[in-house]
Order: structure tokens, then sequence, then C-alpha cells
């Protein structure tokens, strides 16, 4: 096979959870440029259309699915769904998060817990939905969105849980590779550093947490959401075939420090 030709998604269907902005959306239009059909799953009922139709303009097929991933059934739902439209899923790329900056001291245990819910549970829950099907299929390969933040601790803000759901990921992340590795499904992760998307939006807002991001960055730079997108579709195509259970850090060398 030609070289180039591995990173191709041609003929694959890629379900791409928080698919309908930001990181995910960015993976989205990617793939469908690599040929995948594309399968949006979001919280948000509205956003999901509206991307999935913007997408519908790359040729490739595409559609939406409504699900609060926080719920397992809605995750089992969803496999369901994409199922029945697409048949065979083959690419799961889980990007569901949030990030509320909360100092550690006056996080509530409700936020704790949404924090948790959404960053560690709805992956899992989603993971394990779709894995099911990967495994009655033949194999296939999930991709999780984790974080630089699973490395280290961030500055200035305070994001305590945040940190601790994204190094719970890398974590489950490793733990499903091996699980499923027999079963030929490739489990991996990208870490990004500081993205421009609407997570960051907050950050981005305070001019004196993004001269501690810059300076903390090698690069003096924020990655835009293809550059993410780019390390995804690697670990999600035929040209990682051999790797399983990494986390790659696409940070600008903030982890160097």
């Amino acid at each position: 096979m030609d070289a180039l030709a591995r990173f191709s998604l041609a003929g694959k269907t890629a379900a791409i959870t928080g698919g309908a902005r930001g990181i995910g959306y960015a993976v989205a239009e990617l793939f469908a440029g690599a040929g995948a059909d594309i399968a949006l799953v979001d919280l948000s009922a509205e956003t999901g259309a509206a991307a999935a139709e913007r997408l519908a303009g790359s040729g490739q097929r595409t559609a939406f699915h409504q699900a609060d991933l926080r719920e397992p059934e809605a995750a089992t739902r969803a496999v369901e769904a994409i199922e029945a439209a697409f048949g065979r899923i083959h690419i799961l790329v889980n990007c569901v998060g949030i990030n509320p900056n909360t100092d550690a001291l006056d996080i509530p245990p409700q936020e704790w817990r949404d924090v948790m819910d959404v960053n560690v549970n709805a992956q899992f829950f989603a993971a394990q939905a779709f894995a099911r099907h990967m495994v009655r299929q033949g194999g296939g390969s999930i991709v999780a969105i984790g974080s630089n933040s699973g490395f280290t601790v961030d500055k200035p803000q305070p994001q305590s849980h945040y940190n601790a759901s994204k190094a719970a990921v890398h974590q489950m992340v490793k733990s499903l590779a091996v699980e499923l590795a027999p079963r030929a499904i490739r489990v991996n992760a990208v870490a990004p550093g500081y993205t421009l998307t609407e997570m960051t939006k907050l950050g981005l807002s305070k001019r004196e947490w993004v001269e501690v991001w810059e300076e903390m960055t090698p690069m003096r730079r924020f990655a835009d959401p293809s550059e993410i997108a780019h390390a995804v579709l690697f670990l999600a195509s035929d040209a990682a075939s051999y790797v399983t259970g990494t986390i790659l850090l696409v940070d600008g060398g903030y982890t160097c420090w």
C-alpha cells in the first residue's frame, strides 16, 4: 500500500462525540476530507444539526444524533442509530469535555461531579458502547481527547477538577487499550495544549492568563483546532496500525519545561 494511502479513511464511518464545534468539528471536517462518512454525536440538538448540515457539503454521508452521553443508555442508543444509518462504525473520536475555572476551595460538590461526569464518565460510556459494536464487527479505532493538563498542573488558572479528569482519561485510554487489543481495537488519545476553541474563550479574555500561557509554550502560540485534528487522523487511521495505549502530546512544547 502507498504510504500516504494509509492515512485515507475512504470507505470508513467515524463517530465523533462533541463534534458540533471546536476540536470535534475540526476532526469531522478533516475526516470527511480524508474520505470518511461522519456521524456527529452532541448534546446540543441545534448546534449539532447545523454542524452536520455544513459537513454535508463535503460530499460524504453525514448525520447527527443528539445524546447526553453521561447516561450509558444514551450512548447505546447513539450506536444503534448510527449503525442503522451507516452500517459498520470503524472509528470513534471522543471529544466531549467541559472546564469551569474555579478555585479548589470554592468548587461546589455538583460542579466537581459535573466535570467528572462529562469528562470521564461520558467518555467511558461512549467508548464502551462503541467498542461493543466494534467487537461484533471485527475491530476498530478509538481516539480520546485528553489534555496537557493530564500531565501537569497548568497555571495560573484554577482547575483541579479538570486536571484530575484528564489524568483519568489518559489512564482509562491505557486500560482500554490493553483490554481491547486482543479484540483488534486500538485505543489512543491526543493531549492538546492551549487551542483556539470556545472552551478557551474565557481564558483568552484574561490578558494575564494569556501572557503566562504564551511564556510557558516554547512555540509561543496557541494551536489551531486543525492542528489537533491532524494528530487525531494519524491515530485513527491505518498509518497507526501498531499504535495503541499512546497519549500523543500536541502542546507546542508546553510540558517540556
